[in-house]
């Protein structure tokens, strides 16, 4: 039997393979697009192949979709041409859609674009394909100027989404810098990101509010890379002009995330998170209903995460000492009441810090969790409907 081959087109003939399966080094292939072709009939393979010959392609090939996913743990793909039929995984001659769901679902190639291939017709595995994850959808046989055609399209919006990604990857290095400005923080970002996300899915928000509140978590005050160590870390008072540069981080964070489309969402939370309820803080002076509901999420973590926090001019707080302190600035109309209300009641839920990161996964049974951890998780879910209803009724 065939074992797993790869190539980098154009070359006369594939190098052997070896019992793993191992992709090629990246610097052998520098500039090149790699395709990770999908299939256990041979002839299939050196079918597409030789249509995309002259093309600047590295192509890798995987027989069965197990070598399929052990390459790509090894190699950053660009686009996977798959068959639908793939016994391994089911015998209902729609195993392509098994490997489609399985490929989404890992988040490290979510965004790697699927061609389905089939000689089937019938617009159900059209739509099934899609609807399981695939990209693109053809009918064999392949009409070679079509299929280039095709395939120069999806590699042309795999690198703007890679472009996207870099820029946003260097962004979120920024907001980390910003963190490592102030050994103090440790780890205050990640823990603000996951109590904002739990507290969002306390309160029913829908996954893409989750992602903004888990990506403000990072990027809140990324604006205080503009401001010098000698007011971000004065230990006195901040005089008038000082508190006023202080201040301006958030209309700078605003300034850096505006340009990315997909940070949208998150610039609320960038500009807002310093907004009083009764109207008293900036940089705006919003009041109520006014600050934006992601804003007034992320704020009661970062409060939260500040008290429960040591600091060279504190100890950490206890969870109880904290929930007071919330609870008072709330009476005295700085925090939204019915926000404090329910995140008291979350964080005295138990084992909720542990959990409330993994409350972003989308699907709990596609996230690392054991199967008893998922079912304490969705309990957690439910039981943190129950409250946010109860509390905001």
């Amino acid at each position: 039997m065939e074992s797993l081959k790869t190539t980098t087109i154009p070359q006369l003939e594939a190098p052997a393979a070896t019992a793993r399966p191992t992709a090629p080094p990246a610097s052998a292939a520098v500039g090149l697009a790699t395709i990770l072709l999908v299939d256990s009939v041979d002839i299939n393979r050196q079918l597409i192949k030789g249509i995309l010959k002259f093309g600047p392609y590295r192509i890798l090939e995987a027989r069965q979709p197990n070598e399929a996913f052990q390459l790509l743990e090894q190699a950053d793909v660009d686009l996977i041409i798959a068959d639908l039929v793939m016994p391994e995984i089911s015998n209902d001659m729609q195993g392509g859609l098994e490997f489609c769901r399985r490929v989404k679902a890992n988040r490290r190639t979510r965004l790697v674009p699927i061609l389905i291939l089939t000689s089937v017709q019938g617009n159900n595995n059209v739509i099934a394909s899609l609807e399981s994850g695939a990209d693109e959808f053809l009918i064999k046989p392949l009409q070679p100027a079509v299929f280039r055609t095709r395939i120069r399209t999806m590699l042309r919006s795999k690198r703007t989404l890679d472009s996207l990604e870099e820029a946003e990857t260097i962004i979120f290095a920024m907001a980390e810098t910003v963190e490592q400005r102030d050994k103090e923080t440790g780890h205050h970002c990640q823990r603000l990101a996951a109590l904002s996300v739990a507290l969002g899915t306390a309160l029913g928000l829908p996954e893409d509010d989750l992602l903004a509140l888990y990506r403000g978590g990072y990027l809140h005050d990324i604006g205080k890379i503009a401001i010098p160590d000698s007011i971000l870390f004065k230990r006195g008072v901040l005089n008038e002009e000082e508190w006023l540069v202080m201040r301006s981080h958030t209309l700078k964070g605003e300034a850096i995330c505006r340009r990315m489309r997909s940070l949208a969402p998150v610039l609320p939370i960038i500009r807002n998170h310093h907004e009083k309820w009764d109207g008293s803080g900036y940089p705006d002076g919003l009041a109520g209903e006014q600050i934006p509901l992601l804003a007034r999420i992320l704020q009661l973590a970062d409060i939260y995460d500040a008290l429960t926090s040591r600091r060279s001019y504190k100890s950490a707080f206890s969870a109880d000492e904290a929930v007071a302190m919330l609870q008072k600035e709330a009476a005295m109309n700085w925090r939204d009441p019915e926000l404090v209300s329910v995140f008291v009641e979350m964080v005295r839920q138990p084992n909720f810090v542990a959990h409330s990161a993994a409350l972003f996964a989308p699907d709990p049974a596609h996230s690392d969790l054991s199967s008893r951890e998922a079912a304490e998780l969705q309990t957690m879910r439910e039981s943190l409907a129950r409250m946010s209803r109860e509390v905001l009724k």
